[in-house]
C-alpha cells in the first residue's frame, strides 16, 4: 500500500483532472491524444514524490536550485521562441517550459535555508539576492505570471520562517519601493494589459478584447451552462486562449455556476489539506514548504480567476489542474506530492 497519500487531496486533485479532461475535450479536441502523456506523468510524478519522504528530498535542496537556474539559463539560449517570446524547450512532439517545471524544487531549496537555525540579517539579504536569480531568469523570458507565483511561494516561506518581524517588516518595505522598477522591466504588451484593465472599454476590439470576452463568457453560462460543445464564445472563437489563461471563463460558459462551483470546492479542499499539512509538518522546513505551496497556489487561483472576471488585469497564468499546459500540471502536481511527503501521520 503506497504511504504517504491524502486521500481528500488525491480525490480533489483526480476530480479536477476529470472535470479538465472533460471541458478540454470539448473546446481544444486538438491537444488529444498527447495531452494524455502530461496527465500520466502528472500522476506518476505525484505518486512518485509523495512517497519520498521531505527530509530525503532536502538533502538534494542545493542540487535543486543549481539545476534550477541551468535549466532556466538553458532556455534562454536554445528555448523556441513562440509570440516573441522564449519559454518551451521542444522534446519530441512535447514542449517544456522550465520556469513552470522549477518552481517546487525552488521553494524546497528555499524552505531549508529560511529555517536554518543560523539565520541573520545577512544571511537572509543573501538568499533574497539568491532568490532574484531565477526570479530574473523568469522575467527576462519574459513571464510574468509564473514569476509572480514563484515570488508568492517564497513570501509564503519567508512568513512561516522563524525571523524577526523587523526584518520581514523590511522586506515589504523594499518590495513596495522596487515597483515603479519592475514596471520598467515590464515588456510593452505587458503594460498595456494593466492600463487596459483599468477602461477595457476604451479599446474593445483591440487592448481589452480579451477581457470583454472573458466576461461575458462567464456572465452567458448562467445557472447550468450553455453545455458542452454548445458555448458560442468558445466554440466560435472569441474567447483567447480559451484552453489556458481563460479556462475558467469557458468552464463557466459550457457548464455554468454549477461548474465554477465545481471548480472552487476541488481547489478549496486542496488548499484546505494543505493547511492541514502545516500542522502536522515534519520540521520546521516542511512547514516552510507547505506554507511556500500553500500561498503560490492561492495567488495562482486568485489571480487566474480574478482577471477571468475582469478584476485583475490580463496575465498569462494558468488556473491549476485544469488548464491545458503539461508544464504547469507537472509541477502542480509534483508540488503536491511533496507536500504529502512533508506532513506527519
Amino acid at each position: 500500500m503506497l504511504k504517504n497519500l491524502d486521500l481528500p487531496t488525491l480525490l480533489a486533485t483526480l476530480s479536477l483532472m476529470v472535470l479538465s479532461t472533460i471541458i478540454l475535450n470539448s473546446i481544444a479536441p486538438d491537444i488529444y491524444p498527447s495531452y494524455f502523456i502530461y496527465l500520466i506523468l502528472g500522476m506518476l510524478a505525484y505518486i512518485i514524490f509523495s512517497q519520498i519522504d521531505f527530509d530525503v528530498i532536502s538533502l538534494f535542496s542545493k542540487h535543486f536550485f543549481v539545476v534550477s537556474v541551468v535549466l532556466l539559463v538553458v532556455t534562454l539560449v536554445i528555448g523556441s521562441v513562440t509570440r516573441g517570446v522564449v519559454r518551451w524547450i521542444p522534446i519530441g512532439v512535447l514542449s517544456f517550459q522550465s520556469a513552470e517545471f522549477v518552481r517546487p524544487f525552488l521553494l524546497v531549496f528555499f524552505a531549508n535555508r529560511l529555517t536554518d537555525q543560523n539565520l541573520n540579517a545577512k544571511k537572509l539579504f543573501s538568499l533574497i539576492l539568491l532568490f532574484l536569480i531565477p526570479l530574473g531568469l523568469i522575467l527576462v523570458q519574459p513571464s510574468l505570471g509564473v514569476a509572480l507565483i514563484t515570488a508568492a511561494g517564497f513570501v509564503g516561506i519567508l512568513l512561516a520562517a522563524n525571523i524577526k518581524k523587523r526584518y520581514f517588516l523590511w522586506i515589504v518595505f523594499i518590495t513596495m519601493m522596487s515597483i515603479p522598477l519592475l514596471w520598467t522591466v515590464l515588456a510593452p504588451y505587458q503594460k498595456s494589459r494593466v492600463v487596459t484593465f483599468l477602461n477595457p472599454a476604451s479599446d474593445p476590439l483591440g487592448k481589452g478584447y480579451n477581457s470583454i470576452q472573458s466576461k461575458i463568457s462567464v456572465g452567458s453560462g448562467k445557472l447550468f451552462g450553455r453545455g458542452l460543445g454548445k458555448g458560442v464564445q468558445t466554440q466560435l472563437s472569441f474567447l483567447p486562449e480559451r484552453h489556458t489563461d481563460f479556462i475558467f471563463a469557458s468552464i463557466s460558459e459550457e457548464m455554468g455556476l454549477v461548474g465554477g462551483v465545481l471548480v472552487l470546492l476541488g481547489l478549496f479542499v486542496i488548499l484546505w489539506r494543505l493547511a492541514i499539512f502545516m500542522e502536522r509538518s515534519r520540521g520546521p522546513s516542511a512547514r516552510a514548504y507547505l506554507s511556500g505551496i500553500f500561498m503560490a497556489i492561492f495567488v495562482q487561483v486568485s489571480i487566474h480567476i480574478g482577471m477571468n472576471m475582469g478584476l485583475l488585469p490580463i496575465t498569462g497564468v494558468p488556473l491549476p489542474l485544469l488548464s491545458a499546459g503539461g508544464s504547469s500540471l507537472l509541477a502542480t502536481m509534483i508540488g503536491l506530492g511533496i507536500a504529502s511527503g512533508a506532513r506527519k501521520h
